[in-house]
């Protein structure tokens, strides 16, 4: 007979990947053991098995739940107006808010993504091109496009990827104020910057 799942199974998987992740940020994907992470999350290896096959399932499942995460967040933002500056300052808003609590996820994506098998990079890596996909529209629609629009998008994600590395909630600019500067940056900066091209 197969074995039931216990109702909090799901809630069990995701307090693996929060404490793996913060692991992961700290010491490396390569320096962390699945011990460390059993440890971390008050859990014995072989119950951290029952959850996650191996460490590299733990990395898999902490990066696609991050860029799934992500993905709908800019999509809802996507859809809640269809003005372009709005909506690409509601994009960069929506981003740093689901950003807030996820430095560990962000910075695994960035330094370990590239360690997991192909089929899985595929995977993730699709998620992470629909997301630039998204901002690159709403970039269009405000009048950006052509040989800039790649430019630009980058650009903006820079800004808006980067900023765990200073950003520091309750000093200095709020993160709907630094999405709003950087929604301006890009949209009213990219005037000048691609005449200064020519």
């Amino acid at each position: 007979m197969a074995r039931t799942r216990a109702d909090d199974y799901d809630e069990k998987r995701r307090q693996i990947l929060k404490a793996s992740a913060t692991l992961f940020a700290r010491h490396g994907f390569t320096g962390t053991s699945i011990t460390m992470a059993a440890r971390a999350c008050g859990a014995s290896k072989a119950l951290l098995y029952h959850y996650y096959e191996s460490k590299e399932e733990v990395l898999f499942g902490i990066l696609n739940l991050h860029l799934e995460t992500l993905a709908g967040t800019v999509d809802r933002a996507f859809a809640s107006t269809a003005e372009p500056r709005a909506r690409l300052h509601a994009l960069s808003a929506a981003l740093l808010d689901t950003y807030r609590d996820a430095d560990a996820e962000h910075q695994i994506q960035i330094a370990n993504l590239h360690l997991l098998p192909d089929a899985k990079q595929v995977v993730l890596r699709a998620l992470e091109r629909r997301i630039v996909a998204v901002f690159a529209e709403a970039i269009a629609a405000a009048g950006r496009n052509g040989t800039v629009l790649k430019p630009l998008t980058m650009s903006l994600f820079g800004m808006l990827n980067w900023n765990y590395l200073w950003f520091r909630d309750g000093r200095g600019l709020s993160r709907e104020a630094y999405a709003r500067m950087v929604t301006e940056l890009i949209l009213s900066g990219a005037g000048p910057a691609v005449t200064a091209l020519d």
